[in-house]
């Protein structure tokens, strides 16, 4: 005699007691799932795009050019493309899987799919959420800050930590209101920011027309103290690849996306190769036009670009402004995505599931935009009254650090999925050895070797602890509430 089962596509599944195997009724709907509304699927292609190409964009570049500069010299674009290697080689990864698996969980739906390990999936759903948030509480304090100095407000510290849990309500308001308003705002953040990074180019460009500047430096790697050009090029490659990260969010926008198996793969790669384009030609525009010592020492060196090549325009103003539209579309896109993850996370009992509730008029994941605000609320406090003055370079190294070991987990979950797990619909297949390249390549980013800040370590290492903590305080939540002997729903049925 068979047991009946939900699966998480919505069809019951009838379980014979004595072999255990399965047979999936496909034209039975769980009243649950009749009764909660689906995300609304608002990207198209261009929507898409923009969405990838303004979450790339943004705080990186603009921050960590100075920096990828003083590890290896005029040669600032170098690792700029080996991060776009890196990058793209997990795409490939990434783009196989949300293929197979277009729904909004991400990294943590594959995880658990490949190795159906609940402690893993929740910690790698930790690792991007943090990671998410982390650089929105951070973007949206470097907002607060730039709008004091724009406006010439003088701010103490509470008042800019105040000016910041502000805007990160505001973001709260644009994300509840709908995805289509949230990437519509996408957009217009993004033509900003793309128009500021345009500015460098053509300034450092006309001031090459010019014989303004000596592009010879262009090609020099110079390294710091005894390392060789091979660890200062992993080193500023550590850096730079917090700059490409941003396409993986796009995943968790999979459930609002038109048709995901035929947009994804081109949007996505498309929109890694115009970044990777535009970030070469800035470091090659910023180290030609600047001495590398000014550019390494300086908070602003896209600013000390084109002070320099155009020292007529008035620039000490309207760049910090263009800064802050940079930061914000950051900020935007990480709370999306973590809403959005969070959501999927809840859909699949892997958090509490009171967390997947969607706004019935505006189809909105309203709970998990809620605790990501919380989160984030608490991360600017924290940061404010315990870190004092964080740097870019620590909390996006975090970042990366996070992302990287991620990526790792992705890579060979995908290599399981190919062998272990097949799906009717067509899907987007990656050649095996590029999901091998990219284990082995985010791996070896991962370890202490690339002469990465030991504060990384310090801040993921906490971070991660608290995820442990709060997977055994779900872990518990569910068990009571739902009387079983695991929290979270079977491996069997989150796969299907």
């Amino acid at each position: 005699m068979g047991r009946c089962q939900t699966g998480t596509d919505g069809h019951k599944v009838n379980e014979n007691r004595e072999t255990g195997d399965q047979e999936v009724s496909s034209d039975v709907t769980t009243a649950a799932q009749t009764e909660q509304p689906e995300l609304k699927r608002a990207l198209g292609p261009k929507l898409l795009l923009l969405f990838i190409v303004g979450d790339i964009l943004g705080t990186g570049v603009y921050a960590l050019t100075g920096d990828v500069a003083g590890e290896v010299g005029g040669a600032a674009w170098a690792p700029f493309l080996v991060a776009f290697a890196v990058a793209t080689i997990t795409a490939f990864s990434y783009l196989e899987l949300v293929t197979r698996y277009p729904q909004a969980a991400g990294a943590a739906l594959y995880t658990h799919k490949a190795f159906g390990i609940h402690f893993l999936t929740f910690l790698v759903a930790f690792a991007v959420m943090s990671s998410g948030i982390t650089s929105a509480s951070t973007a949206s304090k470097f907002f607060a800050e730039n709008l004091a100095v724009v406006f010439d407000i003088q701010a103490g510290t509470t008042a800019v930590m105040l000016i910041a849990l502000a805007f990160m309500a505001l973001l709260a308001l644009v994300n509840l209101r709908g995805v289509s308003e949230s990437v519509k705002v996408n957009v217009v953040l993004t033509i900003v920011e793309l128009t500021g990074l345009l500015i460098v180019i053509l300034i450092g460009f006309y001031a090459m027309t010019q014989g303004q500047v000596d592009f010879s430096r262009v090609m020099v790697f110079e390294t710091s103290g005894e390392r060789s050009t091979f660890v200062a090029i992993t080193a500023a490659t550590s850096l730079a690849f917090f700059a490409m990260v941003g396409f993986e969010d796009s995943v968790n926008m999979a459930e609002e996306t038109h048709d995901p198996t035929r947009n994804f793969p081109r949007v996505m790669l498309t929109g890694l190769g115009i970044t990777a384009f535009i970030y070469v030609l800035v470091s090659i525009a910023a180290v030609a036009v600047v001495p590398v010592g000014v550019l390494s020492d300086s908070e602003t060196p896209l600013l000390e670009v084109v002070r320099a090549g155009a020292p007529d325009l008035p620039m000490d103003t309207l760049y910090p402004l263009i800064s802050m539209f940079a930061v914000a579309n950051t900020a935007l896109i990480n709370m999306l995505m973590a809403s959005r993850l969070i959501y999927g996370m809840g859909k699949q009992d892997v958090l509490p599931r009171s967390l997947s509730a969607v706004l019935p008029g505006r189809r909105t994941p309203w709970a998990a935009i809620i605790f990501v605000t919380l989160v984030a609320f608490g991360l600017i406090i924290g940061v404010t009254q315990f870190m004092g003055e964080d740097t870019v370079e620590a909390l996006g190294g975090t970042t990366a650090l996070l992302l990287l070991g991620v990526f790792t987990v992705v890579n060979i979950a995908c290599l399981v999925l190919k062998r272990a797990h097949h799906v009717q619909h067509k899907h987007f297949t990656a050649p095996v050895v590029l999901p091998v390249l990219g284990a082995l390549t985010c791996a070896f980013m991962v370890g202490p070797w690339t002469d990465r800040d030991p504060v990384q370590y310090t801040i993921a290492g906490w971070l991660l602890g608290l995820g442990v903590v709060l997977w055994v305080l779900t872990w518990l939540w569910n068990r009571g509430a739902r009387g079983k002997k695991t929290g979270f729903r079977e491996v069997d049925d989150i796969s299907r």
